[in-house]
């Protein structure tokens, strides 16, 4: 399964948010790479390379390259509604996303391991397709012999603020995909409606 394998430090300080995660390195340099450092003179990006910077942070938010970004983003725009949310809703339906928001792992990268692995089942039946979309009412669970994995206990553990259109029962282990999230509901920080202009082009 293709993925980004590259540094991930050097990418959340580009776009100056820890995308993947609480970073130490972004603490500390709270500017962008290269052998400048935090120069000035860092001359003023065109609004293409505006547009493009904010495509490629949504892209490694969630883990998804371009070609499947873009069939997202067609998918999006056949939907009623608008096409940036729509993308963004569509990101956020995502198995290993809702596995995340579900607080069984800690990281998206994490979410996607557990589901490539088929410790995760949807409705009962083992899925190990990541990009897989969920509809509203799926049931995603923990197969039986995965329950007691310490990384999911230990991210169970950890996880404190899960969202309102996700639901998890510890006990027995097994979410709901309540409903698609709104725009106000999903907390990433996106300028979506920059990706449409750039995709629009």
């Amino acid at each position: 399964m293709a993925r980004y394998r590259g540094p991930k430090a050097k990418i959340a300080r580009r776009f100056r948010d820890p995308i993947f995660g609480e970073s130490k390195s972004l603490q500390r340099k709270n500017y962008p790479p290269g052998m400048h450092g935090p120069s000035k003179r860092r001359k003023k990006q065109s609004e293409y390379a505006v547009q493009l910077q904010e495509k490629q942070k949504a892209k490694y938010t969630y883990g998804i390259l371009e070609r499947q970004f873009r069939k997202m983003f067609e998918r999006a725009s056949s939907l009623k509604g608008i096409t940036g949310e729509n993308l963004l809703m569509l990101c956020e339906s995502r198995l290993d996303n809702v596995v995340y928001r579900m607080g069984l792992a800690n990281t998206r990268d994490g979410a996607r391991q557990l589901v490539s692995h088929k410790h995760i089942t949807v409705n009962g039946e083992i899925a190990n397709i990541p990009s897989m979309i969920l509809r509203p009412g799926d049931k995603v669970g923990v197969r039986e012999r995965s329950k007691s994995l310490s990384v999911i206990s230990n991210a169970l553990g950890s996880t404190s603020n899960r969202l309102d259109w996700v639901s998890f029962d510890v006990q027995s282990m097994v979410g709901v995909f309540i409903s698609s999230p709104h725009r106000e509901q999903i907390p990433e920080n996106i300028k979506e409606q920059l990706i449409v202009e750039l995709y629009s082009k």
